[in-house]
């Protein structure tokens, strides 16, 4: 038996072997004519395969681009469009550098230490203390959603006071407005809907 983990493998095996195949037809023929017309055909092949992809801009493209790469750059044709060069498409991504500054209160996040730092710098006391209330409500929002049992006014006014290393302190007596999960209550809902009820089982 002719096993296909014993053939050589596909460069892209979303097109399939018959369809390399014919790539692999192509690049036999001595006539230039006659290949840009296997090529034409090989392209039209590869379209049906995915029809719900022929509105897409650049399908064309990627199709030639893939009977590029599938030909492995070794099919001398006049391309409609301009193929990439082997080089670049093995090359590797960048790396994407980690941002190295550390949060202190992981569960608040990045942007509550860069509001901190804004609010710090305000002149008018009435708009820092204005968004200082803001940040203190959103911080209530995320400790709801990392923690809900451990959720009190004074613990996130503390944590203020820490995280502006006591440049920002709250008056006496504010209360941060109460923040409710309407999602949770809506799971809630409808887990007690599909409870069953006790005194229907029993009549």
């Amino acid at each position: 038996m002719d096993y296909n983990s014993n053939r050589k493998k596909l460069v892209l095996p979303e097109y399939g072997r018959h369809i390399q195949k014919m790539v692999n037809h192509a690049l036999t023929l001595e006539d230039r004519e006659e290949r840009k017309k296997s090529a034409q055909t090989i392209i039209s092949v590869m379209g049906n395969m995915f029809p719900h992809l022929r509105d897409v801009s650049d399908f064309k493209h990627k199709l030639w681009d893939h009977l590029a790469i599938m030909s492995d750059f070794k099919l001398d044709i006049d391309f409609p469009y301009e193929i990439p060069v082997r080089e670049n498409l093995y090359t590797p991504p960048k790396t994407v550098p980690y941002r190295e500054n550390k949060i202190r209160f992981r569960h608040y996040g990045g942007l509550v230490d860069e509001l901190i730092k804004k609010a710090i710098e305000l002149e008018s006391e009435d708009e820092k203390k204005q968004l200082t209330m803001l940040i203190a409500a959103h911080m209530k929002k995320s400790l709801f959603h990392w923690n809900r049992d451990s959720v009190t006014d004074e613990r996130i006014f503390n944590d203020i006071k820490k995280m502006s290393q006591g440049k920002l302190e709250v008056e006496e007596g504010a209360v941060i407005p109460e923040y409710r999960d309407n999602s949770y209550r809506g799971k809630k809902k409808r887990d007690q809907k599909k409870r069953p009820n006790p005194k229907k089982s029993i009549s």
